[in-house]
């Protein structure tokens, strides 16, 4: 039609100077005629043409034993199967020790947050930032503060929510989430980052599980550990249960309060001072040659996983000087002793203190502290049992004056501290969770998969995402590409042949 209008104007245009008032009343029809087609075609078969998703945003506290991080994570607002396409934007460690410390000072636990929070509003525009839920979740140390000290728990808590309410976010509250919940979230985020659900031409599926991993996670006073057993056969109250990505997953948890490295340490000294015969100069096998520290009692009495009265610990404000002695096996006697092993029996299903668990099955993702002190010993290169076990001897066998100058950057607090920390791990591990010279291949030391963080923060807003309604996506009118195209061409050449006429009956 346009073809043969242009052909038809190319003719008529000599025609100009013969009769120019035909010629003019004849253009003016050609246009309105163009005209009106152009403006049916605008109007006819209008569609609902969908935008874009909105991004949403959402932020987690992990507040630990002995610090606390902020993490802020973004999603697509239609999502996958009902679970959200999580990324981390951002991860803000906060100043100072984890909030359970500020027992006898409240309100700095809320100012704490401050600084985080401020970098946090920096990254999510603001016009977005009322609809962000925020959450805090503590885990084992203030677990073990309410199991000591409830009312200061709960003022903790309180001051946490005055702060976090100050702030133009969808505050969904602070609270302590159990060892299980902490378990159960790291083994999503773990399986998340790793690709574990799988996705295959844009739609998740079902990953078999041979490709889904364990978890194991050691914080400070808490070590968790998470799988899918084999089988069908499994303590159900020891389950959790979660829906992701149109999928029901069940897999086994248990938490150990009082089994984080920090209370291990804790619970180690006290139980070598008490099976000492001086009362104030204490061997301990685990710490370097020519290393002393010397500890207060009363130190035993602010946590709970050491508290328990006994004759031998008196005064309480004596103090004892703890010195090393680089005994590797006497280490592993030592932390050996913590655990009550002989509860299970003969019973292969459970690991000590006379606690169920399935036998470990598939391969393991080991984070926070499992990686921080195999990191340290440059053993998370997937060396063989024996060769980790012979790094961990050589290591426990220098004195202090050796490890001192060998590693001058290291916080000096801690660096007398890796024998313990390493030997704790094997024997976890091995007698506890009972990994074995085959199975200890299938265990990774890592701390990041990709570019964001391994811990539960990740899991708890992917599982957070199911409960947080899917937005339909936004919808304008519009038409098909085709009739838009036309509509374009007829307004365009009804433009051009206006320009055209008044140009050539200027010319006349």
């Amino acid at each position: 039609t346009t073809f043969l209008l242009c052909v038809w104007v190319c003719r008529c245009l000599p025609m100009m100077f013969v009769n120019k008032k035909l010629f003019t009343t004849t253009l003016l029809g050609v246009l309105v005629t163009l005209s009106i087609i152009a403006l049916v075609l605008s109007l006819v078969k209008i569609e609902d043409v969908a935008l874009p998703p909105t991004v949403k945003y959402g932020m987690v506290f992990d507040a630990g034993s002995s610090h606390t991080s902020l993490f802020v994570y973004e999603w697509d607002s239609d999502k996958e199967n009902d679970t959200g396409v999580v990324s981390q934007t951002l991860s803000c460690d906060v100043q100072g020790p984890g909030i359970s410390s500020y027992a006898n000072n409240p309100p700095k636990a809320g100012d704490s947050l401050r600084e985080c929070l401020d970098k946090a509003l920096k990254v999510v525009p603001a016009e977005k930032q009322r609809d962000v839920p925020a959450y805090l979740g503590a885990t084992a140390g203030m677990r073990l503060l309410r199991l000591q000290n409830s009312s200061a728990t709960d003022q903790i808590l309180a001051e946490i929510a005055k702060t976090m309410q100050e702030y133009p976010v969808a505050f969904h509250g602070a609270r302590i989430i159990t060892g299980e919940e902490e378990g159960a979230y790291g083994w999503i985020t773990i399986n998340y980052l790793l690709e574990s659900f799988t996705k295959v031409a844009h739609m998740w599926v079902r990953p078999e599980a041979a490709n889904i991993f364990g978890a194991l996670d050691l914080g400070g006073a808490s070590t968790q550990i998470s799988f899918i057993p084999k089988g069908s056969v499994i303590n159900w109250n020891e389950t959790s249960r979660f829906l992701l990505y149109g999928y029901n997953y069940n897999i086994y948890t248990h938490s150990y309060l009082c089994y984080g490295q920090n209370e291990m340490l804790k619970r180690l000294a006290k139980e070598l001072i008490l099976e000492s015969s001086s009362s104030t100069r204490v061997e301990h096998p685990c710490y370097p040659k020519d290393y002393n520290e010397t500890i207060s009692l009363s130190s035993f009495h602010t946590s709970p996983c050491t508290n328990a009265s006994d004759p031998r610990l008196s005064p309480s404000d004596r103090n004892v000087t703890l010195e090393g002695r680089g005994n590797a096996s006497g280490c592993l006697v030592a932390i050996r002793k913590l655990f009550n092993f002989s509860a299970c029996g003969q019973s292969q299903d459970c690991t000590f203190d006379g606690v169920y668990q399935p036998p470990i099955s598939g391969q393991f993702f080991a984070f926070s502290a499992f990686y921080y002190n195999f990191k340290f010993l440059n053993l998370t290169e997937g060396q063989p049992l024996a060769t980790v076990r012979e790094t961990i001897e050589r290591f426990c066998a220098r004195n202090w004056e050796d490890l001192s100058s060998s590693y001058p950057e290291e916080n000096p607090e801690r660096l007398p501290k890796y024998c313990a920390n390493a030997n704790y791990i094997l024997t976890l591990l091995l007698d506890a969770y009972k990994f074995n010279e085959s199975s200890w291949n299938n265990i990774f030391f890592q701390i990041k998969a990709g570019s964001a963080d391994v811990g539960w923060t990740l899991g708890y807003m992917l599982n957070l995402t199911n409960m947080i309604p899917a937005e339909a996506p936004a919808r304008l009118k519009g038409h098909a590409p085709s009739l838009w195209a036309a509509a374009v061409a007829f307004v365009a050449l009804t433009l051009a042949l206006g320009l055209i006429a008044l140009l050539l009956l200027l010319r006349v």
